[in-house]
This record gives C-alpha cells, structure tokens and sequence, in this order.
C-alpha cells in the first residue's frame, strides 16, 4: 500500500516536467498530493511549437488504483490545439478547479540515458519503450506489459521442456530398444561366426588326415607293385639260362651222327626190353645222359612260363571317399541345445494397464533359433484360482504381452530353442502390469479461488504404488501439455494449489512398479470463488437434497412424530445439513437464496459440532436465523445462545456469507441491496463447513462459485 503514493509521485513528476509546469509552485504542489487520483492518457505530446497547443484524449480519470496499476502508460504525437487545453480541463476536474486558466509550454527533454524497456511488443517479439509504442514503427502492434510478457514466456518454457523432457523419454525408450535389438543380433552373429570357425578348422582337420592317409596308403602300394615286379625280373632271368643251356645241350645232340643216333637210339630200346650185351658198355651212360636231357627238355617244354607283367604301370583309380567331410559339412548347425536364459527384473514405465515388456539374457556361447516365453497370473493361494499357462515364441530377447488384467503380477518363465532342442527353463520372474485408470469423484470435487481438492476412486482391486494428479489451463489456446503435476499422492484425495480466476482440466493417474496407468476422465474446476456441495451424511432426513447439491428442501408432508435416533454425523434434532467446504484457509463466500416467509438458519459450524443441538446454540457454530409469523420479521445472529439486538428492515431475498480465515470474521449481507447485515468475530481454531436449516417447509438454494463481490471486499 505504501508503494502506490511513491509510484504515483514519480509518475506525476514525469508529466510535469514533460509539459513544461516545473515553474508552476500551485500546479507541482498539486500533483505530489497522495490523495491524487491517477490521470491515465492514450496519447502524449512529444514536441510542442508556441502558439500551439497540445491536446490529450481523456481516458477514465477516475480508475482505481488496482485499475492504475494494471494499465499502461501509452503516448502519442501532437495532435490539435484542443488537446493542451482538454488535459487542462482534465486536471481542474480531478481537483475542483474546472474555472482556473493554465498556460503550459513543453519544453523537449534532453535524453541523459536511455530509459529500460518497460512493455513488450507481442508482433515483434521483442522488448520496448512504452514511447515508443507511438513514435517508431511499434504504433499499430499489440505491446502488453513485461510482467505478463515474462510470465507468458515462462508458461511456453515450462510447456516446451514438458514436451521435451517427453521425447527425451521416448526416444531413451527407442534407443534401450535398438541397443537390445543390437546387443541380440552382435550376440547371435557372434556366436554363429565361432560355431562356424569351429567347424571348419575340424573339417580342415579331417581333409589333413585324409590327406596323411591316402598319402600313405600309396608309399605302400607303389613298395607292393615294385617288389612283385623285381620278383617276376628274377624268375624270368633264370628261366632264360635254363633256355640258353637246354638250347645248348639240343644243339650238341643235333650235331652227333645220325648213325650214332640211331644207335643209341636202339641201343635205348633194347636196354628197354632187358637185352643187353657186353659189346656196348658205353652205350648206357651216353644213353642215360640223353635221356636225362631229353626228358629235361621235355619237362621244360610243359611247363608253362608266365609271361605276363604281375604288376600294370598305370596307377589305380584313386578315388577318395569324402563322406565323412561331407557328414561334416553338415552338421555345422548341429550345435549343443542352449543353457537356460535368465530374466531381467522389470525395468520402470515397462508396462501398460494391458500389456508388459519382459527383457531376457543369454549366456555368450549360446546359439538360439527361437524362445518360448510362458506366463500366467501369480497364484493367491486361494482355491479355484489357478489360470491356465499361456505361450507366445519369439526371436528377439524381449517380448512385450498384450492382452492381460491391469494391475495384476504375472509369473514369466522362457526356454531358448535351436535345432538340438530346447533349454531348461528359466528361474519364474514377477512382473506387473500398470493401473487402471483411477475415476475421480466428480460430486466431491471442492474448490476456491487458490486450490481445488480432487477425490477420486482407485479403480483397481489391488493396491496401488502412488497417485498423480495432471493440472492443464483449459483457456490456454490448442493446450495440450501438462501445465503442473503433483506426483507421490499416496491416498486417494489431494488438495492442490491453482490460480484465481482460471479453469482447469484435471486428470489423474496411478502408479505401480509396472508404470503409471492411462489417465481418468478429466474434472473442470473453475477458481473464481469458492465451490462446495451440501454433504448428504449429514442431512436430516426430512431434508431432500437435489442432483446438483445445491439446493435443500423440507416439504410440507406430514412430520413424522418422532425423531431419528442420535447420530455423530447427521442432524437429528436440527433439520439441517452442512456443505463440505474445502479446508483452505483465506477468504469463501457463497450466498443463499431463501424465502421471505419462511423460518431458517444460515451460517457455519465445526464439523463436530453436536448434532442433537440447534444451530447457534452452542459455542462450535455461528448463524443467522430468520423466523416469520406475519406480518413480522425476526432475524437473529447466534452464537452459544446468544445474539446481539440488531434490526433488519429489509428482508433479504438472497444473504451473502463471507467466512474470512485471516481476519477470524463471518459477514452476512443483503446481496440485492449490498447491505452489509452483521459480523462475528470467530475463534477459527479449525476449518468449518457452511450450514443450513429450514425448522419449516421451504427451500434454501446455494449459490457459490462466484467472486466476492465489491461491497463485500470492505468486511
């Protein structure tokens, strides 16, 4: 408060010594005055000629100071000689002076320094001058102030980095998926390139082997071939002397006389029969020896000389049996089935209400064709509980699984696949898919200018990790973004802080280790004053309550002739019921529109406030209580029974309430007449709740929501 005189002050000297009235003692005293309403002008003189005379439009002299702050000082050209004359005009008005004369002549200031930018042209985009909104090229563009300019900017930031730090977390999501993908493929190749490098340095073993073999096995069968043919050499050599000396032998015969011959050979026949004489005694040895040969010759004759070569000089077909190689060749990818893989523990924001992503690992000499992932939900221990497995394959290390409850544990197993077999199982791993989305309370929603408390429903059979609430400015243009977000909610209700004068849509979201669930449907709550609804826990039975809880109604039936039984929670004595003001220290006001001729009580009270007690009659409630019996009116303020001795003498048709927390103060007004009607001062030690009553037949309807009007702000 003590800042607007020294602003207006410095303002003030300004448009002095811009028109020229330093000189004019009366004029300066004038203007330093405090009580001085503000001059707002549209156009402001920047040179001016003698014999002319400035003129000024005149802009609601009389604003407010909230009104003076919040407006810009904008300024113009010269423009016609009326205009000095009317800010003269202006001047007498504001001080009762409309039939004094001034004379003023501007004399151009000299710019010592350059003055700081103090509002912010929108179509530029950038900072200005508020003169040179009508001197330079800004005149036509739309300027706001740098405080609204700074805070704009500020929103859009916030909105950019929510939007950015979204991406960012999408795309670290994307690039953990490739480098899975990645890893996978590097692991696969990796492993195939080994088990191929293996068998081919066997299969290069093996032909090394076959080689040494074959190699061998021709050194013998060239030694065999050779021997048999020195041997065949050999028997041919001494076939051929034995010829030579038989040849030798015949040719000796051949050349002895025929005569002898034929002697001999009569000889031979005689010796034959037995007949031997004394007159040939050579005759037997010569026969002998001849026969000897003969038979010799004979003998050699019959036998059969083997004149065939044992051992051909032309190699054998040496083909070479590669069918162990090729044995080989094929069983490559006949590999070892695979060890068991191991699942990793589920990773944050893996899960949806319906679907999980579940992540596995391999041993790095493993080779795997496909996997086999198993699931079913996590057994309770209840009976009939039991759910059928299913099975989905895959070829990658991960697996997301659609289709499943939200916020339920699923029991994970997988086994790894190649063209051996398959591998033991892995060890069961817990995983977890979101919440469901949570279901706010429309009907409990309680607001004020300041904050909003949201309640809502889990909607999850199992509990939840945490709640997040998601504040977006409804009015924004094309919003889209999260405007604010209150996260670690662990209950279901959460008052949070908003702007005056603003609507939001809210959403709200649960979380679990498997991530945050999709969002509610969305609350509106508007912040131009306080919203509440009546609490029908606490409503007398003959009361009725209407859909929107707003409106309270005793009907003229017949009244029972007893009472309901006690209760700690709903009136049973008192035909009244209370509202659920949201517990937010400040200031609420809310009005009631009520019937002239009937008997009723408006005010507040504690929640514990006796419910077998009238309203007033205790010192836990503060009320005004009008009753009628024609044609008189009685309105009484009650307090612990008593009241002070006020007269209305205009019956209100709809009563105001402000309850101020800071100042310990309830007002009552006629809100047709702004006719401020009475004030308590309250020891507020604790927040209360508004409370109605109609001890007859009537209606009470409560209007709320709404800002506290001008008459009000004064109380």
């Amino acid at each position: 408060m003590t800042s607007e005189p020294r602003d207006l002050e410095e303002e003030v000297d300004e448009l002095v010594h811009l028109y020229g009235l330093e000189d004019d003692d009366e004029l300066g005293d004038e203007f330093v005055n405090e009580n001085m309403p503000r001059i707002e002008v549209s156009e402001y003189p920047a040179y001016m000629v003698a014999g002319r005379e400035p003129a000024v439009e005149q802009r609601d002299w009389r604003l407010s100071g909230e009104a003076a702050e919040a407006e810009d000082l904008s300024f113009g050209g010269w423009g016609s000689e009326s205009q000095c004359q009317d800010l003269r005009e202006a001047y007498r008005y504001t001080h009762g002076r409309a039939s004094e004369e001034y004379e003023c002549y501007v004399i151009p200031e000299e710019e010592d320094e350059e003055e700081a930018p103090d509002v912010f042209c929108v179509t530029c985009k950038t900072p200005i001058r508020a003169l040179e909104k009508v001197l330079d090229e800004h005149k036509e563009h739309e300027v706001t102030p740098l405080s609204k300019a700074l805070e704009s900017a500020k929103d859009e930031i916030h909105k950019n980095m929510y939007r950015l730090e979204k991406q960012i977390i999408e795309m670290e999501n994307f690039a953990n998926h490739l480098e899975e993908v990645f890893i996978t493929v590097e692991e696969n190749f990796g492993r195939q390139e080994q088990n191929f490098e293996s068998h081919y340095n066997e299969i290069l073993e093996t032909l090394a082997q076959k080689y040494e073999e074959k190699i061998q096995a021709l050194v013998e069968k060239k030694k065999e071939k050779l021997e048999a043919l020195y041997g065949q050499l050999v028997s041919c050599g001494e076939n051929l002397d034995t010829c030579k000396e038989l040849m030798e032998t015949v040719e000796e015969i051949c050349h002895e006389e025929k005569v002898d011959f034929i002697k001999v050979s009569r000889k031979r026949e005689e010796i034959m029969r037995g007949v031997v004489t004394r007159q040939w005694p050579g005759c037997l040895s010569r026969l002998t020896s001849m026969s000897f040969n003969t038979n010799r010759l004979r003998k050699f004759l019959e036998t059969k000389t083997d004149v065939e070569i044992s051992a051909q000089p032309a190699l054998e077909d040496q083909t070479l049996d590669f069918s162990d190689v090729e044995q080989l060749l094929g069983s490559i990818n006949t590999i070892p089935a695979p060890s068991a893989p191991v699942i990793n523990p589920q990773a944050p924001n893996s899960a949806t209400g319906s679907s999980v992503r579940v992540c596995w690992s391999l041993y790095s000499d493993d080779t795997v064709e496909s996997y086999q992932l198993s699931y079913r939900p996590v057994r309770d221990g209840s009976p009939g509980t039991d759910h059928a497995e299913s099975t989905v394959t895959v070829k990658e290390t991960y697996c997301s699984v659609a289709n499943l409850v939200p916020n339920t544990q699923y029991e994970f197993r997988v086994t790894a696949q190649n063209r051996a077999g398959l591998s033991p199982a892995s060890e069961c791993a817990v995983y977890m898919t979101a919440p469901s989305p949570p279901v706010i309370k429309s009907k409990e929603v309680r607001s004020c200018e300041e904050a909003a408390l949201i309640c809502w429903e889990s909607g999850n059979l199992n509990p939840v990790d945490s709640y997040t609430v998601e504040l977006i400015q409804a009015e924004t243009p094309g919003a889209s973004g999260v405007t604010e977000s209150v996260v670690g909610i662990p209950t279901c209700e959460s008052l949070v802080q908003l702007q005056p004068r603003q609507s939001y849509r809210i959403y709200v979201r649960a979380l679990n280790v498997g991530g945050p669930s999709a969002r509610s449907e969305p609350a509106t709550v508007h912040t131009p004053g306080s919203y509440f609804r009546l609490n029908e826990q606490t409503c007398h039975p003959w009361l009725t309550i209407s859909e929107d809880g707003l409106t309270a109604v005793r009907s003229e039936r017949k009244t029972p002739t007893r009472e309901p039984p006690p209760s700690s929670t709903r009136f049973t004595r008192c035909v009244a019921v209370m509202g659920n003001l949201i517990p937010v220290r400040g200031r609420h006001y809310w009005e009631v529109e009520v019937d002239e001729r009937s008997d009723y009580t408006v005010g507040v009270a504690f929640e514990d406030v006796p419910k077998q007690e009238d309203l007033g009659a205790n010192c836990l409630s503060w009320c005004m209580r009008h009753t009628w019996a024609s044609p008189r009116h009685k309105y009484e303020f009650l307090h612990n029974k008593m009241t002070p001795d006020i007269r209305i003498t205009v019956s209100p048709k709809k009563i105001g309430i402000l309850l101020d927390y800071e100042n310990s103060k309830l007002s009552f007004f006629n809100v047709d007449i702004s006719q401020h009607l009475y004030t308590f001062s309250c020891q507020l030690h604790q927040f209360v709740h508004p409370c109605f009553s109609l001890e007859k037949p009537g209606c009470l309807k409560i209007h709320n929501g709404i800002s506290v009007p001008k008459h009000v702000t004064f109380y």
